[in-house]
């Protein structure tokens, strides 16, 4: 037998229409053999709180593996984020190993059994309808965003919906980017070299009906770089169901998403998601989901993460003139999911492409996790494991602290925040492709 990590990692399909795949008892024997793996390796031990809920269970056992109770599994899979950066950083087992461990699928097979028997957190689950709450914001958006500023009414939230009082929630628009794309279209510039691409935007959720500055700062770049863009949005990616273990949900979002991007890709359009959550859900995670549909795959092998796309942009075509320095420099978080997307550093090359960048990378998790670093009981851990960002990002004393995904960005702000003891609140940390458009003075 080899030792491991000595071959490119390789994931199999995720076989969520077998019967077996929902045995609790089966599921508990694998998570036994892979814990027991885990247990005498614990290279994961600075990774989420998965890791260390494990080897305390492990450690206070009278008999090691064999000596923690099943019922305390799911300590370990409620800890679990689905970063992925156990399978693509970490682990020296994943396949083609012949241990073959793919620990956050086997989480999300927990995850699935468990709404197979009912028992999800019905509260929770209504928090990560994303569509549906993000169109009832956006028709009272200003009283949405009054609601989750004020104190007592987060204090109400909290006890109703679960969600940490002291936690940052993102803000509702109710000026979407779909909208916003339709009403601002920028002229294309037909001098740039990189003129005659075409590009298709696939809005997300968040920047949708949240944060639109991320894709609107997106366009202005492709067409001062002469690319053309249409924006897109049919549903969510389906990332929040799959942390839940949805795994059928997830699979009619990406069936009704190909079905709406894949004109465009027949039409020489490349795709670009704005967050890498949702870039992971398109190249990596719907194929695995459905390996035995050609639309998922053909839209897969179309889909560029914004920073990679213009990364692109500059190796393939070059860029159009006009970048300025950012004063101040950048303190740069590389995202979780972007870094599982196994494309190396972009939002990095992207920024060094602006003159005399000055940049401190910072490349560890923020310990957010998507929803789960909100709730109540999540929060203190989430700080605590995003501190030593909070704490290199506060010392690199750069003008501006950037991270590809946005919620990373305002947990990485508040841990900055609770480092000082200042409870006033820090302003949100913009995505790259925001400072990007900055430095061509077009944001």
């Amino acid at each position: 037998m080899r030792e491991g990590s000595l071959e490119a990692p390789v994931r199999h399909k995720i076989d969520w229409r077998n019967p077996d795949f929902y045995d609790m008892a089966k599921i508990e024997a694998e998570m036994h053999r892979v814990f027991d793996i885990c247990h005498g390796c614990r290279r994961c031990f600075n990774l989420c709180d998965s890791f260390p809920r494990l080897f305390d269970l492990v450690d206070a056992s009278p008999d090691e593996m064999a000596g923690v109770d099943t019922k305390d599994y799911k300590q370990v899979v409620d800890a679990c984020t689905l970063c992925d950066l156990c399978f693509m950083t970490k682990c020296p087992y994943v396949p083609p190993h012949e241990w073959a461990l793919d620990f956050p699928h086997l989480m999300l097979r927990y995850r699935a059994a468990e709404l197979k028997q009912g028992k999800n957190d019905k509260v929770y689950r209504q928090l990560t309808e994303t569509d549906r709450n993000g169109k009832m914001a956006a028709l009272a958006a200003p009283i949405a965003n009054a609601v989750a500023e004020s104190s007592a009414a987060r204090q109400v939230m909290e006890a109703v919906t679960g969600i940490d009082a002291r936690a940052h929630v993102p803000k509702f628009n109710g000026r979407t980017l779909v909208l916003r794309a339709m009403e601002n279209r920028p002229e294309v510039n037909r001098e740039a070299p990189a003129f005659g691409r075409k590009a298709v935007i696939y809005a997300t959720c968040f920047a949708n009906y949240n944060n639109p500055e991320i894709g609107m700062a997106a366009i202005n770049v492709l067409a001062k770089n002469g690319v053309e863009t249409e924006v897109v949005y049919p549903r969510c990616c389906g990332m929040p169901q799959l942390e839940q273990g949805d795994v059928a949900r997830v699979a009619d979002h990406a069936a009704d998403v190909a079905d709406a991007l894949l004109p465009y890709v027949d039409a020489g359009y490349d795709v670009i998601a704005l967050v890498p959550s949702c870039a992971l859900m398109l190249k990596f995670e719907w194929p695995l989901i459905l390996p035995e549909e050609d639309k998922v795959k053909r839209l897969a092998q179309a889909t560029f993460d914004i920073s990679e796309y213009v990364v692109d942009i500059a190796k393939r075509n070059g860029l159009a003139p006009g970048l300025q320095p950012l004063e101040g420099g950048v303190a740069l978080h590389i995202a979780c999911h972007s870094r599982a997307q196994n494309m190396g550093q972009k939002a990095t090359e992207m920024l060094k492409l602006i003159p005399q960048a000055d940049l401190a990378v910072i490349e560890r998790c923020s310990g957010h996790g998507g929803a789960w670093g909100v709730m109540k009981g999540n929060f203190d851990v989430a700080l605590k494991v995003g501190k030593p960002v909070a704490r290199q990002a506060m010392k690199a004393e750069k003008a501006h602290i950037a991270s590809e995904c946005p919620l990373a960005g305002a947990h990485i702000q508040q841990g900055i925040d609770a480092l000082r003891n200042d409870q006033s609140g820090s302003a949100e940390a913009p995505h790259p492709i925001q400072l990007f458009a900055r430095a061509y003075g077009l944001a």
